[in-house]
């Protein structure tokens, strides 16, 4: 089950299991959302994913910095590692690769460009050395956009 959600930066997918989200992701054509009503199909409205598209509509809006969604990413166990330590990244802040993995930092790249979970798996908060914007599947814009948003309204 899928449901699509307007956001300032592009549509997202929100797709989940009766029990956990697996994937939140960007659509391709990334631009300013004009429609922020949730769209799919009826039996896509899930607990699950209403819950989900009310938490990234209340992120987006400034009024969230933890998410409470069970989560179920698929990945390699060294995948769901680096991703366990996204998690650990303060909202409004910033890890290079090197201080998520010292010695591997392009395998850290990779994991962060197959994350299925945009957002709320923060790979948005990973830049390069001198905190340079360096590679996000979403595009360097929204990086920056998601940045920007979590460093303005933190505190």
């Amino acid at each position: 089950r899928i449901v699509y959600i307007g956001t300032p930066v592009c549509r997202a997918g929100n797709a989940a299991s009766d029990d956990a989200v697996a994937r939140i992701f960007f659509a391709h054509a990334c631009g300013p959302a004009e429609e922020q009503t949730p769209e799919g199909t009826p039996e896509a409205f899930t607990p699950l994913l209403r819950q989900a598209a009310a938490e990234l509509t209340e992120y987006f809006a400034g009024r969230r910095r933890a998410f409470t969604l069970p989560l179920a990413p698929e990945g390699t166990p060294f995948q769901r590692a680096v991703w366990d330590a996204l998690q650990t990244i303060p909202y409004g802040e910033s890890r290079s690769y090197k201080q998520i993995r010292p010695t591997a930092c392009r395998a850290v790249g990779m994991a962060n460009h197959r994350n299925p979970i945009a957002i709320v798996v923060p790979c948005h908060r990973v830049v390069g050395s001198g905190n340079t914007l360096v590679g996000y599947a979403g595009g360097l814009e929204t990086k920056a956009y998601l940045l920007g948003l979590e460093r303005e309204t933190e505190g």
